[in-house]
């Protein structure tokens, strides 16, 4: 039996490997020629793109696993159907479940291998990507310390002491200087939200104004700002709940919690932290029914295309159910577990009748 599972174990890596480098080839070309319309703007240049597409591969890697998992465990278990090669193995007394149980064991690998991308991989070479691309395009000049996020725009400098995800900022101070680096005026705004065209609306706001020796205080209910900072150089610094590791996230859910803040979206990214990395097994395991299926019911690129099917609608599902439960304040657990958890059930009656017919 040990020789059983290394064989498989060897021929489900092997087509994974294969269908994974044809992937992760085929969207990082994509993602050149996504970027090559970004070409020359400001000092985004060639080596840049080459950069960032580069630093977009763990991202793709990590999304990317379980739909990979499926079709190379699907090529390799067809490949050996047409073989006949399944069928000898039943009739030496291989039973689904002990099949199963093989794909189990090689997939743990991967599992581990998913969780590890997905947490100490993903999280800095994205931020480092999206820090390259904003840095090569804009003149802004932004550094994140403990009292928030400091830059420099124009002849001023900003200070937000904290960025929201839907890119509201609050705690807005704007330090405004004249051309001869004298300080003119302070303004502190509650909060500022994005309107358009590089414009803010801040509201509560507080402005001193230094005129010679004398100064002037004003207050306004709200006040309109142009600057050149926008919510795409704000992702720079606002960490997007589904590329932070499980660790960051479990600490920031509690640190909303304890202000009294909505929790749902990052409790969610936190549990499909936890469940995704497992549903590499069950894509796995999807992919056994199709080898005991006879040959006439299809040839080997009928089949990949069907568990291609299948790993896109498992992915578009995730993403679904991961938005309807922010929208609709669910379970966390359910939102994150419930696709993974309808495609086990599916799997658990599918391998039930092909036992029984």
């Amino acid at each position: 039996m040990k020789v059983v599972h290394r064989y498989l174990a060897h021929e489900v890596y092997g087509g994974t490997l294969l269908v994974f480098s044809a992937l992760l080839v085929l969207f990082g070309f994509l993602d050149l020629i996504h970027e090559l319309e970004s070409l020359g703007k400001g000092n985004y240049q060639l080596h840049h793109i080459l950069m960032y597409v580069a630093l977009q591969i763990p991202g793709h890697v990590y999304e990317l696993f379980p739909i990979a998992a499926l079709i190379g465990t699907l090529y390799a278990l067809v490949q050996l159907a047409n073989h006949s090669e399944v069928t000898v193995l039943r009739v030496s007394g291989l039973s689904a479940a002990r099949m199963s149980f093989s794909l189990l064991r090689a997939g743990m690998l991967f599992v581990l291998f998913t969780f590890v991308v997905g947490e100490f991989i993903v999280p800095p070479s994205e931020r480092v990507a999206t820090q390259l691309r904003i840095r090569a395009m804009s003149t802004v000049v932004a550094q994140e310390f403990r009292s928030g996020l400091w830059m420099k725009d124009g002849s001023s400098f900003v200070n937000v002491k904290e960025v929201l995800p839907d890119s509201t900022l609050i705690g807005v101070k704007i330090y405004e200087f004249d051309p001869n680096y004298s300080l003119r005026a302070i303004s502190f705004a509650r909060e500022g939200k994005y309107i358009k065209d590089n414009s803010w609306l801040l509201s509560d706001v507080e402005q001193t104004r230094f005129e010679g020796s004398s100064t002037r205080i004003s207050s306004l209910p709200q006040a309109y700002w142009n600057s050149v900072l926008n919510p795409d150089m704000l992702s720079v610094l606002l960490a997007v709940p589904e590329q932070m590791s499980a660790w960051n996230l479990f600490f920031y859910v509690k640190h909303l919690s304890e202000n009294k803040q909505k929790t749902s979206r990052y409790e969610i990214a936190l549990w499909n932290k936890l469940v995704y990395p497992f549903a590499t097994l069950v894509m796995m395991l999807m992919a056994l029914p199709f080898a005991f299926l006879h040959t006439r019911m299809g040839g080997i690129s009928g089949k990949v295309f069907a568990g291609i099917m299948l790993g896109l609608s498992f992915h578009l599902l995730s993403r679904v159910f991961a938005n309807l439960g922010v929208l609709h304040d669910w379970s966390p657990l359910f939102s994150a577990g419930f696709p993974t958890a309808l495609f086990s059930i599916s799997l658990v009656g599918l391998l039930w009748w092909l036992e029984k017919r």
